[in-house]
Order: C-alpha cells, then structure tokens, then sequence
C-alpha cells in the first residue's frame, strides 16, 4: 500500500491501520533470499534462479512471501515445484489450444520439464502466464540441479497432476460437457489440481528431514489440506469462471430442486443464472451447500497441522488455511459474490498472518469463523443443519484439543509458561483433581524408584499380611532387646551392692 492509501485507511479505518503498521514493523518478510548469506540456499547468484524468483512474484497471488520463508534449500524446492505446475496448469487452461494440440503436450509434460532448453510459446496472448512458458528453460536448469529426492517427487506429482488434467480437458473437448455433474467428479478433480500440490509438499517435508519421515504417508490429511484450499477459491471464483466458461461446481449441488423448491421455484439449469436478478435467495442456498462441502475438510486440516514441528513450515501450511476460513465466511450468505469477485481485507490477512503461528491460535480462527458462519445460517436454509453439524465439529475438535478453559500465563519474573484454568468454569475443579492426582502418582513412582517405597506396587503399610508379619517380628524383637538390656542392668547393680 502506498503513503496515501495508508493515510486514507489511518481515517477511516484505524483499527485496520494499526494492523498493517503492526505488521509492517514486525512481521513482514525477514528473509533477504539476495543476501550473499542465503546465496547458497536461495540460488540467487545464478541467473536462471533469479529469473525462477522473478517468475513466482508474477505468478502467484498469495504463496510468494511464504514460499520465501520456508527456512533453507526447501524454499527454492518449492519455488521451483509451484512454478512447474504452474505452468502445467497453464497449458491446461488455455481455451485456445485444440485437443490434438493439449493432449500430448500434457501427458508428456513430466518429461519435458527436466529437458533442457524446452520451451513453448504457443500459448494465446491473453494467457497472464506464458511468459513463463516462453522461458520455461531457466525452470528446467534449476529442475536438473535439485538432489534427486526432491526432483523425484516433483516429477511423480507432476506426471499425477498430468494425467488428471488431460482427461478432464479430452472430455470437454470431446464431449462437448463443460459441467462437473457429480460431487465424486468434483472431489477426483481438486484431488488432480490440489490435493496432489498436498500430496507432494508433505513428500517434500519429509524428504528434507525438516519433519519426521512418516509424515510423508499422511496422504489423506495432505489430500484434505488441498481440496479445502481448492474448494474455497473455486467458490469465491464463481464470477471470473462463469465469465470466462469455466464450470467447477458440482451440478449435483446446484442443479438440486430442492433449493427451488424451498422458494416455489424450478432447479437452475445452468449456473450463470445464479447470478442473474431474482434468483438471490436461491443462489444463496446452493452456495450454501458448497460451504458445508469445504467445511467436511476443516478437521482434517487442524490434525495436518498439529503433526508439524518446523515453524516454517507451519507457517507455509497454516497461513493458507486460515485464509481459506476467512475467505469462507466472507463469502457465506454474501451475494455480492455472485456479481465480482470479492477478498478479505489487507488488515484481516496481515492480521492471520501474525496469528497463524502455533496449532493452538490457529484452531481458534477456526473455531471463530465457523462460529461467524454459523452466526450467518438461517433455519429456511435447506443445509441449516449439515452447517450447523460441521461448525459444530470444529468446535468439538478445538475443546478436545485445547479446552478454552485453559489459558497459557508467562512469568514476569522467570519467563516460564504455566497452565491458568478459569474459575468460573466446572471443568476447573476436575482439572484441578487430575493435577493433583498426576502429581501424587509422580511422587510415588520417584519414591519407587529410589527404594523408599520397597515395591513399586506395595500396598499401604499394614494392608498386606506380609506386612504385618514384619511388624511383630520387629515388635517382638524390640521386646526382648529392652528386657534383656533390663535384666543385664538389674544384674551389674545386684552384683556392685554384694
């Protein structure tokens, strides 16, 4: 934001204005990938790397800083990964192609991606990413210097991904269908376009050794991760498609006459006239099925991101996904979608950028947008209740997880974190018993260990026969040692009088 916008936000939204002041001073990127320092991670002093770096600024919209962040070699491995697949994602999207032209170009893609010198120039002039096909070279050089084990990854996601696309694309173009009819259609098609970009990431981690190496197997919790990011823009996108003819959303979601039916009026039988006058309230219902559709995803995300240990890391991961939430429950019952495409605030995004740092925060911004979307839902919506029911497991996951009773408190003095329950709430009395209780067990079990106890699982003194045994005995003993030392004394006294 220039000086003068700053200003006009400090009159109008001050609030807003001290979290982007906040953010700058603070939290933007503290990450100089030119410095001579991060040469040998960041490939900066190569030309063809730099030109790679000028590339996903031009690309992206939103991974550039994060990418940026991720802590060693891992942020030009990802750099590198997102720009093949961009432009794989490119040649997909370019209406102007033929088929016979598509097809090939796709499903060898894998291949051309590590050739060197390849390029391709024929995409249409109003494609905003050619350019980086026309000197697609400078990403096959890098592609040909990564380590084998992550160059492998790349390759098998991007041969996935391939494959997915050039059949969606045949049948388009075959059979002349522009629509997704079938949910199971809609989640196969996220799963080629972004749950592999999941898939492949997680891979990525493990194979860096930044996070442990069975994470690389939670493929469904990756797959989640994807679709719900994938999901949320193809809502919050719905105008830009339909402009350009492009139909993502399941037709077994809004071709339903149940939706109608609710208003005494007919199933819309194509989706651009859902952002046509007069037919608000029922765009707004089917728009409301395909929020509980991306919510089925949200606890799968909060157990992906609990399994990070690498700050990075979990930033690069969390960051989208709270995006994706506020970018939900902007959209939610907000018809305003349906005329342009919409974006939450600079001030909202620097502000989850800042939050998103710790599985804890970011389960509560989970937790309060689903409880603002929940907010939104009225009872005539016909997905009242399966948007009531997966708000409500998010809630459910954040209180088993972290219970909101339960505060983090520092010291002032010492600078050590310690638990704080809230007194007012019931479970504080539980919580409480269950300290003490751990505590008490803890003791004995030291007790145990350092022979003060006898056996680690003894009863009570005097609760087991063997014990009792024991006491007579000693008892007995201390008897007969008192009268003897009596007798003896009675006997030296007798002795000494005589």
């Amino acid at each position: 934001m220039g000086a003068l916008s700053m200003l006009v936000l400090l009159l109008t939204h001050p609030l807003e204005f001290r979290t982007l002041l906040q953010y700058k001073l603070w939290h933007e990127s503290n990450r100089d990938i030119s410095a001579p320092s991060e040469h040998v991670h960041s490939g900066w002093d190569r030309k063809s790397m730099r030109r790679c770096w000028y590339f996903l600024d031009m690309t992206s919209r939103s991974f550039a800083g994060v990418i940026r962040e991720v802590e060693g070699d891992l942020a030009r491995v990802i750099c590198l990964f997102y720009l093949v697949l961009r432009a794989l994602d490119t040649i997909e999207d370019d209406m102007t192609l033929p088929d016979e032209k598509k097809q090939p170009l796709l499903r060898a893609f894998h291949e051309h991606a590590v050739t060197p010198g390849w390029t391709f120039a024929e995409n249409g002039p109003d494609e905003k990413d050619r350019q980086l096909l026309v000197e697609y070279n400078v990403v096959s050089e890098e592609m040909n210097r990564l380590d084998a084990c992550y160059r492998d990854v790349i390759i098998d996601i991007t041969q996935k991904m391939e494959t997915g696309m050039a059949d969606y694309a045949h049948r388009a173009a075959t059979t002349g269908q522009l629509y997704v009819e079938k949910i199971s259609d809609y989640d196969l098609y996220c799963h080629y376009v972004a749950g592999l970009v999941g898939e492949g990431v997680t891979r990525l981690w493990s194979a860096s050794g930044k996070e442990a190496p069975w994470l690389g197997e939670q493929l469904e919790l990756a797959n989640s991760m994807g679709l719900m990011l994938q999901k949320t823009n193809i809502i919050r996108d719905y105008r830009e498609d339909v402009e350009e003819g492009r139909f993502f959303w399941p037709r077994e979601i809004w071709g339903r006459e149940l939706y109608g039916k609710a208003l005494g009026r007919p199933a819309f039988k194509d989706m651009p006239e859902m952002c046509q006058p007069g037919n608000e309230q029922q765009a707004l219902w089917v728009q409301s099925a395909m929020v509980v559709d991306v919510l089925s995803h949200a606890v799968d995300s909060l157990d992906y991101l609990r399994l990070l240990k690498t700050q990075s890391v979990f930033n690069f991961c969390a960051i989208p996904q709270t995006m994706a939430m506020a970018t939900l429950c902007l959209c939610f019952m907000n018809y305003e979608m349906f005329q342009r495409n919409i974006k939450i605030r600079k001030a909202e995004a620097a502000s989850l950028i800042m939050r998103s740092t710790n599985p804890r925060d970011v389960a509560y911004l989970f937790r309060d947008y689903a409880r603002k979307i929940h907010r939104k839902a009225v009872p005539e919506d016909p997905s009242f209740l399966q948007i009531s029911v997966a708000c409500g497991k998010i809630e459910q996951w954040c209180e088993h997880h972290y219970p909101s009773f339960v505060s983090v408190a520092t010291s002032a003095t010492s600078g050590n974190a310690s638990q704080v329950f809230d007194p007012s709430d019931a479970r504080t009395t539980i919580a409480e018993l269950t300290q003490k209780r751990d505590r008490e067990l803890a003791i004995q079990k030291r007790a145990s260990e350092l022979g003060l106890n006898g056996r680690a699982n003894a009863k009570p003194l005097g609760e087991n026969p063997d014990d009792m045994k024991e006491i007579i005995f000693y008892v007995a003993c201390a008897f007969a040692l008192v009268i003897m030392v009596g007798l003896g004394g009675l006997w030296l006294l007798l002795k000494f009088y005589q």
